[in-house]
């Protein structure tokens, strides 16, 4: 999620009351403002991309969705073969972030796409999120994000034309910073420790596993001291 709004990345967790009624909302995609709905399926995925704003770019709308396509198995191949196949992702005026994702729907706010058309790896950081279904399970929103970031630096497909890079390392950064600055740790310790480091920590994460030992378990350091490290050598 590029953009924070409350706990919605978290709301398979905190399943009653409120949060139950906003999640059914939230992945509600029958609407009377809908301007198109295609239903697009391509080996076995399907994308449901939903337009609710007048006078949307047709052209920004098919280079999402062949980003999408060119994503989103990489991502369910690399990080959960059980990831769903089945996607929504509407373009929303009324959501005032620049994206989100909750359940199985990306929301993404059209004015960000019209300013900013080669961000084209919203799509590729949102669709991490459905991938990694960590529904159920509470982990660190740094991690999580991180790992989206980290993603989209390995799949992204129009980061340069963006002007999207991971963020130089400085002596304020934390690791809990997430989304770039985290990103950018892993990358480090992929390169440094354990190839598939980033894979583990997701699996960890998804099936409730995560616990601050992990970081030890799997490089011999616990998090502080692999920070330590990069802050010393960070070059990746």
């Amino acid at each position: 999620m590029i953009k924070k709004i409350g706990s919605i990345l978290l709301l398979g967790i905190f399943c009653t009351g409120a949060a139950l009624h906003a999640q059914r909302h939230w992945n509600q995609i029958l609407s009377d403002k809908d301007l198109s709905r295609d239903t697009i399926t391509k080996k076995g995925i399907t994308l449901i991309f939903i337009n609710k704003e007048e006078g949307f770019s047709k052209a920004e709308a098919g280079r999402m969705q062949e980003t999408f396509f060119e994503i989103y198995p990489k991502e369910i191949k690399t990080y959960n073969k059980k990831a769903a196949k089945k996607v929504a992702m509407i373009i929303d005026p009324e959501y005032k972030g620049v994206a989100a994702t909750a359940g199985t729907v990306i929301r993404i706010n059209p004015e960000w796409m019209e300013k900013h058309p080669e961000d084209l790896d919203v799509v590729t950081h949102e669709a991490m999120h459905i991938v990694q279904a960590y529904h159920g399970h509470s982990g660190p929103g740094w991690i999580t994000e991180g790992i989206a970031d980290y993603v989209r630096n390995e799949f992204g497909v129009n980061n340069k034309a963006a002007g999207w890079s991971l963020t130089p390392f400085n002596e304020k950064q934390s690791y809990t910073n997430a989304y770039r600055i985290t990103a950018r740790f892993l990358v480090w310790i992929t390169q440094h420790y354990k190839k598939s480091f980033v894979q583990s920590l997701n699996f960890a994460m998804r099936e409730g596993k995560y616990t601050d030992g992990f970081w030890k378990d799997q490089t011999g350091k616990t998090v502080d001291e692999l920070w330590s490290l990069y802050s010393q050598n960070p070059a990746i």
